[in-house]
């Protein structure tokens, strides 16, 4: 395969270049200004003039409901709204039924995912059935190919655990992910503390939960010198406890999500149960520090935290709808539009928070543009406006339905395969 004339870019290099690429077995062969195509008569030719073409997206925390819940969403819908949103390689967290939590589960999930378009990749549940009672057997997880550690949806309170945990994580090299929410100071998940939430009635979940628990994560970081992530960041004060961690010297790291950089806690007004998720949308000022965070490199990932749910489950009223949303299809769009297109970061900076450093943190295959690097590509036209009225993935739980988005995924290329073309 030839790809013609696309606007390279690539973080780790630096490139932003009208560039060609060959592609031979998989590989990246040749990078070079107008490669003479006649040379190779047999390849396929695509034309990407006008376009950019980046290294494939990598979102290292998606849950796909397989095993056990698949009438949200299972492995194949998963990949191909994970490749309809230009994704090459996602990471699934362990809260199937039942928990990913041992080793045959693991080395089950990677037998399930041999035949995707894409790398399915799945983290191992911290501790076992998620009951933040005992351990699981990290190491052995590790070997058999658990990226991460993570009990994701049910935040660990098990403080002495959690020092355990570090210091085995440590000792092994791997990262531990924290969903960061305090489950005692919450009255309903979902809906942020607020005048929103006083208007509805609803106490909801104060940003203390979020707050308290990182403050609690990032001394232990500090103390154990693991390597840890925040998932899901969602507080101001939880970027400046991050960003305290950091200069203390912690191997830590942040991730956030499109919706938290998109919207606000007044989103659930206007569309109620879409706008339901944990950690909640919160106020205006924290989004504001959020993306203060991202320019200033607190926050190094974005991830989807892609969490599919049936329209029944959805149409529920708001305290009794289950939180989350879908964001594999419209998260590069939707981040696009609020960092990009707005003048706060830098197109190169964006494919940094969501393909460079997600391979770089969690130690992933891809993330960069280079000669004898893995073919993983996205081709996207940035001026192209469109709108999703019906998603490849089984949910639609989305407040970024029929609306018009910028920056559309034309191809997605895995490993030197053409496995989405719009």
């Amino acid at each position: 395969m030839i790809i013609k004339g696309g606007r390279i870019i690539d973080p780790i290099s630096r490139t932003d270049e009208v560039l060609d690429i060959r592609i031979e077995k998989g590989i990246i062969a040749e990078i070079e200004k107008n490669i003479d195509e006649k040379k190779y008569p047999n390849e396929e030719i695509i034309n990407a003039s006008g376009k950019v073409l980046v290294p494939g997206l990598i979102d290292v925390h998606v849950h796909f409901r397989d095993p056990g819940q698949t009438y949200k969403e299972d492995l194949k819908t998963g990949s191909q709204a994970a490749i309809a949103g230009g994704f090459t390689t996602v990471v699934q967290m362990a809260n199937t039924s039942p928990k990913i939590d041992n080793k045959e589960k693991i080395i089950e999930h990677y037998k399930k995912a041999r035949d995707l378009p894409l790398k399915v990749f799945t983290v191992s549940a911290l501790t076992r059935n998620f009951e933040d009672l005992e351990l699981v057997d990290m190491e052995e997880n590790f070997i058999a190919g658990a990226i991460a550690f993570t009990d994701d949806g049910i935040p660990n309170r098990n403080s002495k655990l959690i020092l355990d945990a570090m210091n085995c994580a440590k000792k092994i090299g791997a990262i531990i992910s924290f969903h960061e929410e305090d489950p005692n100071l919450i009255s309903q998940n979902g809906i942020n503390h607020s005048e929103v939430s006083d208007s509805l009635n609803i106490y909801g979940s104060p940003s203390i939960a979020e707050t308290s628990f990182i403050a609690r994560d990032v001394a232990m970081a500090i103390y154990t010198g693991a390597k840890i992530s925040i998932q899901h960041l969602s507080t101001g004060l939880g970027v400046d406890l991050v960003k305290f961690g950091k200069s203390m010297g912690a191997n830590i790291f942040a991730e956030v999500t499109p919706h938290h950089i998109a919207l606000n806690d007044r989103a659930v007004l206007e569309y109620g149960s879409l706008a339901k998720m944990n950690p909640p949308l919160r106020s205006e000022e924290d989004r504001l520090r959020i993306i203060k965070g991202i320019k200033e490199g607190t926050i190094e990932i974005i991830a989807t935290d892609h969490a599919p749910h049936s329209s029944e489950e959805k149409e529920k009223e708001l305290t009794k709808a289950p939180s989350g949303i879908i964001g594999l299809e419209t998260s590069f769009s939707i981040c696009y539009e609020n960092l990009v297109l707005s003048k706060e970061i830098s197109l190169m900076k964006l494919i940094e928070l969501m393909s460079t450093n997600p391979a770089k943190i969690y130690g992933l295959e891809g993330g960069e543009i280079a000669v004898n690097k893995l073919a993983d590509l996205t081709i996207i036209d940035l001026e192209k406006e469109y709108k999703i009225e019906r998603f490849k993935s089984k949910s639609s739980n989305s407040p970024f339905a029929n609306k018009n988005l910028k920056g559309e995924i034309l191809y997605t290329i895995s490993e030197g395969k053409v496995v989405y073309k719009k």
